[in-house]
């Protein structure tokens, strides 16, 4: 021990050292999480996805057993939540809930922001457009509302949901689309929102109105409107009695909205993998099922992976539809 000289002191001691840090790291990353934990929430308080939000918050304090809170940073159609969720120091502690929105505005020149600027961690939700029309419309399913939309004159009917170019203006486009038809065949009136929508169609305003039915619910159940038809793969269970494009019509065209959960990029993937791990555990929960359900909002699962092609194809997708509308900048 006496014969070994001070070079070799200092590098075993520095190798300890360095063995010491990283376990310490590893340590640090196995403790994940040791603080409360802010999901950003870029939409306002009370509505679809800051409910969500907060009921996934709810069940992940439980399998995490840290705080999560939820913070809801509005305005700019988006833009701002988005864009605080990607800004956000990639270290587990300040998550997002993101929206179809982040596969539109830059679409729009809204923001530069896209899917792939973020950590994808877990799809939770999607709920499709239905295609709603006054109680007292002479058409009772959607393929007679489409035989009488093909042989109306351009621009003679009206439709709404949402602000132009909006996640259910674009439903619109596509299914016209879908049907040999100019984008703007049914004119569309920008209405805030599909709750003003659905008054307008049940006071005879609108023909058609296309925008969830869960948010076109309460107008149906009060007996002043009827959903036709899902844009989706397969019919909601909370309104089993409403069929598929595709069942419909032959037509297999799908859209909707979605809610999911990201990071900012750059997460480490343990993290990212604990993160994802407890956001499954949130979906197979029993509280988030009767949640969801009580609402009729969509369930929809997927791991990280599968909510970036999920993401990516759902962008293309849309890249498609807003150049169709003319919506889309450059």
């Amino acid at each position: 021990m006496a014969s070994r000289t001070r070079r070799e002191i200092l590098v075993g001691g520095g190798a300890l050292a360095a063995a010491a840090a990283v376990g310490a790291g590893s340590a640090s990353a196995q403790a994940y999480p040791t603080r409360p934990i802010t999901i950003i929430c870029p939409w306002g308080a009370g509505g679809g996805t800051d409910a969500t939000a907060r009921i996934v918050a709810s069940v992940m304090e439980r399998e995490l057993k840290q705080p999560v809170n939820v913070v809801n940073r509005t305005g700019g159609s988006g833009v701002v939540g988005h864009a605080a969720i990607a800004a956000a120091p990639p270290d587990g502690y300040t998550l997002g809930i993101v929206t179809v929105e982040i596969s539109m505005m830059h679409w729009q020149g809204l923001t530069e922001l896209k899917p792939d600027s973020y950590t994808p961690l877990a799809l939770m939700n999607e709920d499709p457009p239905g295609i709603q029309v006054n109680a007292a419309s002479p058409y009772k399913t959607v393929k007679e509302l489409a035989d009488a939309i093909k042989k109306a004159p351009h621009g003679s009917l009206k439709a709404s949901g949402t602000g132009q170019g909006g996640i259910w203006h674009l439903a619109l486009v596509g299914w016209l689309t879908a049907m040999g038809l100019k984008p703007d065949h049914v004119r569309w009136v920008p209405l805030n929102g599909a709750a003003p929508a659905m008054q307008d169609l049940a006071a005879g305003g609108l023909d058609l109105v296309t925008c969830s039915v869960p948010e076109a619910r309460a107008i149906i159940e009060a007996g002043k409107a009827r959903s036709l038809a899902v844009m989706a793969a397969e019919r909601n269970p909370a309104f089993k009695d409403v069929p598929t494009l595709k069942e419909a019509m032959g037509i297999d065209y799908t859209t909707g909205a979605w809610r999911g959960f990201t990071a900012p990029k750059g997460l480490p993937p343990a993290i990212a993998n604990t993160l994802t791990a407890a956001l499954k555990k949130v979906n197979e929960s029993k509280e988030y099922h009767e949640f969801m359900n009580n609402r009729g909002f969509g369930i929809r699962w997927a791991d990280a992976t599968g909510f970036a092609k999920f993401m990516d194809e759902g962008n293309k997708a849309m890249g498609v539809a807003m150049k169709a509308a003319g919506l889309a900048k450059g």
